[in-house]
């Protein structure tokens, strides 16, 4: 919890496109197991940017925290409802599927 306080107080003097970025990479770190280990075979990095770039606010700030606190049931359920939504699919299917393909 310490660690969650401190790194909320960091971001407090950080711009809004800073503390976006950090909350994509700490989501990234969140996200990359549970793509390791629900979607063996998929191309990380296109797969990891297409998650990344079809989740809302909401999303990322959750998946941030988990980041933080490690991947949880709930990262999941929030990582297998993006990769449902069809913006993501779409997104796979230009952006994964020709790296798979390579």
């Amino acid at each position: 919890m310490r660690l969650v306080l401190l790194s909320l107080a960091l971001l407090a003097g950080c711009s809004v496109q800073q503390q976006d970025q950090i909350a994509r990479d700490a989501a990234r770190s969140a996200i990359t197991p549970v793509l390791v280990e629900r979607f063996p075979g998929v191309p990380l990095e296109p797969t990891l940017d297409c998650v990344i770039d079809n989740a809302s606010a909401v999303q990322i700030r959750a998946l941030a925290l988990d980041g933080v606190t490690g991947p949880t049931q709930s990262t999941v359920q929030i990582v297998t409802d993006i990769v449902s939504q069809p913006e993501t699919l779409t997104c796979l299917a230009a952006e994964g599927l020709p790296a798979l393909l390579r």
